[in-house]
């Protein structure tokens, strides 16, 4: 942590209502401890289990060898799928090896998986709105017929789209990406295709929909916001992008140490916020911090909506 030369004037902390774990990391995160408790190490786990350095150094102490290709987890042997998803072709590959699978897809990705299957029975041209090399969008893709798959991450994108407006057409989202920006390109896909197909509700989580409608509360009032969160992690940049949208100044920080003091000169209210595959103990760091160098700082936060929210596990 860099000190802050300038006067110190900082007098609020204004936390985020919803903090913490969501429902899927939680659970996916529950996953591999029950699985190293039970199997032991090493464990192996295709992808990070969710995006977060944090974690991911945490479970590698404990043993979690972390991989992207199969052909790294020893043959007749248990591997973890992480939270974003998992292509199709996976699971072959998978089982081609004799691995035992242990299916940590949070419950709403997979959901999305079922959508596309339902599109590409049904011949549906498919849009998949997302961040294309994000892990969730590859797993996601692979649940689409191929020749009727097709990618776009900005409005901008939209009008690059060549399709058969005589056959039908359907979209689907990432999970994390910004609600507004999402919107925004579905409000110009139903202008260009009057009779596009939607899923039944929006694919956007409710946890990055809380975070973002949390965000956008304490920008109203905040100077300054820091995003607890790893640079990797859509959701957390999608937070941060949201408060500099709104006109304030905003930092993603991985941890307490990386918290720069400077960025609070002249500030009287500073948000925290943060994204949903970050432990809490993160931003509890970043406040504890603050509190020491500010003295009588009031801490202001709004109750969690996101309590008593809990994903089954899979069957290990």
């Amino acid at each position: 942590m860099s000190q802050l030369t300038e006067t110190a004037v900082l007098e609020e902390i204004h936390l985020a209502a919803t903090q913490g774990f969501c429902a899927g990391v939680a659970s996916a995160i529950e996953v591999v401890d029950r699985a190293l408790h039970k199997y032991g190490n090493p464990l192996y786990v295709r992808h990070e289990i969710v995006h977060n350095t944090a974690v991911i150094e945490d479970f590698e102490e404990k043993g979690v060898v972390f991989i992207e290709a199969l052909s790294d987890v020893p043959e007749n042997n248990v591997v973890v799928f992480s939270a974003h998803g998992t292509a199709p072709e996976e699971y072959v590959k998978a089982k081609q090896r004799g691995l035992h699978i242990i299916d940590a897809t949070c419950p709403l990705v997979s959901k999305i998986h079922r959508q596309a299957v339902r599109f590409s029975e049904r011949g549906v041209q498919t849009i998949l709105i997302g961040h294309k090399g994000h892990q969730e969008l590859i797993g996601t893709s692979g649940y689409v017929d191929q020749g009727l798959l097709h990618i776009i991450e900005t409005v901008e994108d939209v009008d690059l789209l060549e399709l058969d407006e005589t056959k039908p057409i359907g979209f689907l989202t990432q999970t994390t990406l910004s609600v507004s920006d999402t919107q925004s390109i579905i409000s110009k896909l139903k202008l260009h295709y009057p009779d596009i197909i939607g899923p039944p509700k929006a694919d956007i989580c409710y946890a990055t929909t809380n975070r973002q409608n949390s965000v956008r509360d304490i920008a109203a009032f905040c100077d300054v916001i820091i995003v607890c969160g790893s640079p990797t992690s859509s959701n957390s940049n999608r937070l941060r992008e949201m408060s500099e949208s709104l006109g304030v100044d905003s930092y993603i920080i991985d941890s307490v140490d990386e918290l720069d003091f400077s960025w609070l000169a002249d500030k009287r209210r500073c948000g925290i916020t943060s994204g949903a595959s970050v432990p809490k103990k993160i931003v509890d760091d970043v406040v504890v911090a603050l509190k020491s160098r500010f003295q009588n700082i009031k801490i202001f936060q709004d109750e969690n909506i996101e309590k008593g929210i809990h994903f089954p596990l899979p069957n290990l």
